[in-house]
């Protein structure tokens, strides 16, 4: 039988893969919350974890964390986009998840960057090359925290239920 601290840690490591695809939900600080409550609250009978494979867990979903935040901002910036343009990409993206929900996300961000780019005298196509690689980033970033929190759910079943 699974104890009460397993399953709220299991919750909390699933919440985190789930929330890596929906937009404004912490998946790495969730996926992080699942390892640390185990790791301090689960009682002395349930299978240990390890500390190295709590710091490990702990430093994919910061790493995630930080894909989260980070991603379409530096795809926006290996694209030529300015500085400006990213905040307000990051700005109108927010705005707009509130009018056509995640979709607004996507399209707010693209809607921006060629806008902004634009408007700051880019030629059309360097500024369509911007907006596209925002759009990337973020879409891969998206990717990338699905498979870190997947990687951590993974992990800490592999080690507290198989091994």
């Amino acid at each position: 039988m699974v104890d009460v601290v397993t399953a709220v840690a299991l919750l909390l490591l699933v919440a985190g893969v789930v929330g890596s695809v929906l937009p404004l939900v912490p998946a790495g600080p969730l996926s992080v919350a699942g390892v640390l409550v185990y790791y301090f609250l689960a009682p002395p009978s349930a299978p240990p974890l390890g500390a190295g494979w709590v710091l490990l867990f702990v430093l994919v979903g910061l790493f995630t964390f930080a894909v989260e935040h980070l991603g379409g901002a530096l795809a926006s910036k290996a694209g030529g986009a300015e500085t400006s343009t990213m905040v307000l990409a990051g700005v109108a993206s927010l705005a707009l998840f509130f009018v056509l929900g995640p979709l607004g996300i996507v399209v707010g961000t693209a809607v921006a960057v060629l806008g902004a780019e634009l408007y700051a005298g880019k030629e059309p196509a360097a500024a369509a090359r911007a907006a596209g690689y925002t759009v990337v980033g973020l879409l891969a970033s998206s990717l990338a925290q699905f498979v870190l929190t997947l990687s951590v759910l993974a992990g800490f079943v592999l080690f507290v239920f198989v091994l």
